[in-house]
């Protein structure tokens, strides 16, 4: 079985450290006290094994198994089914790593299934057993701890998509030109699937306090959950803004990649323009010399005493005029 952690608590104190998941539900019908299992990857046989004792729901029980699923929650009767998205950041290679973390909470027990590392939830326990006050509120108390660790993990990611969306702006006056392009794109994706990590809380935590007085909820246990939502709110407003940054920074790079494109295309249309300009110039001389140059037996000017000097001033006027014209129009 692979279990992290596994103990049982009285009255907000941990008693027993069982060895197995069979010691575990024993202590606990024992002691009549709260259990609090960890499981890591877990096999379906093993999973299994977990919710015959517990009578967990066969959909939630899927629904872990399956992974890959979106943040939710679900109420089963007295019985409540939490799937989690955390989140890092990380700085190598300026990204965001998402895991899931599956959450059963019932009256005398506490299930998390995780498929990644992350979070660590051995530093939740510790915070808990070190406020024996907080953990006598029972499960409860368990699933706000989880859900404010997990929404505390979301800050250092919002700062470095932040430090992300900083650079692109610093750099959008610069030629970044289609890598520039792909980078916003990847990281608006990036913001995106933040957000639907994120925004499920909002609701979620939203229905756990509507359902506080029906459920018998502990009053400064329902203030926790409501600093936890403000937490939440503060972080959507951040990615909301993100994502219309992102959005704006799109279009104004869209917008310069075009301009520095038209901007070559006239660059390059006047230097062929001079180049043609010229062309032309140096052509005129040489279209009169060449016809000048066949010989012909019979070609008047060859014998005009002021046919040298009238090619000569043709080629000049020729070339005056096409230099004038070409001016007059900027070609040159």
């Amino acid at each position: 079985m692979p279990i992290i952690d596994s103990a049982v608590y009285v009255d907000g104190r941990r008693i027993e450290n069982p060895s197995s998941l069979d010691q575990t539900f024993e202590y606990m019908e024992a002691h009549g006290g709260m259990a609090w299992i960890g499981l890591l990857r877990p096999s379906p046989d093993e999973l299994e094994r977990v919710a015959a004792e517990f009578s967990l729901h066969p959909l939630a029980v899927e629904d872990a198994l399956a992974g890959h699923q979106r943040a939710k929650l679900e109420r089963y009767g007295d019985n409540l089914f939490a799937v989690l998205r955390p989140a890092r950041y990380i700085d190598e290679t300026e990204t965001v790593e998402f895991g899931e973390l599956h959450v059963f909470i019932g009256r005398e027990y506490v299930v998390t299934v995780r498929h990644a590392e992350v979070p660590d939830l051995s530093q939740v326990r510790r915070r808990l057993e070190r406020a024996p006050a907080l953990l006598r509120r029972g499960p409860e108390a368990v699933l706000y701890a989880i859900l404010d660790e997990v929404v505390d993990q979301y800050d250092p990611v919002a700062r470095g998509l932040q430090n992300d969306v900083d650079e692109i702006e610093d750099g959008l006056f610069s030629d970044g030109g289609a890598d520039l392009t792909q980078r916003i794109y990847q990281l608006a994706r990036e913001v995106i699937h933040f957000q639907r990590a994120v925004e499920p809380l909002r609701d979620m935590l939203e229905a756990l306090l509507r359902g506080a007085d029906k459920y018998g909820v502990d009053l400064e246990l329902q203030r926790s959950l409501r600093d936890v939502l403000d937490h939440v709110l503060r972080q959507c407003e951040k990615l909301t803004a993100l994502r219309a940054i992102l959005d704006n920074a799109l279009t104004v790079n869209a917008t310069l990649v075009t301009q520095r494109q038209t901007e070559t295309a006239l660059t390059q249309n006047e230097e062929v323009k001079k180049i043609s300009g010229w062309a032309a110039i140096l052509f005129a001389p040489s279209l009169v010399g060449g016809i000048y140059g066949m010989n012909f037996t019979h070609m008047p000017e060859l014998n005009w005493t002021f046919g040298y000097p009238m090619a000569l001033g043709l080629m000049a006027a020729t070339s005056v005029g096409l230099w004038l014209a070409f001016k007059r129009k900027r070609w040159l």
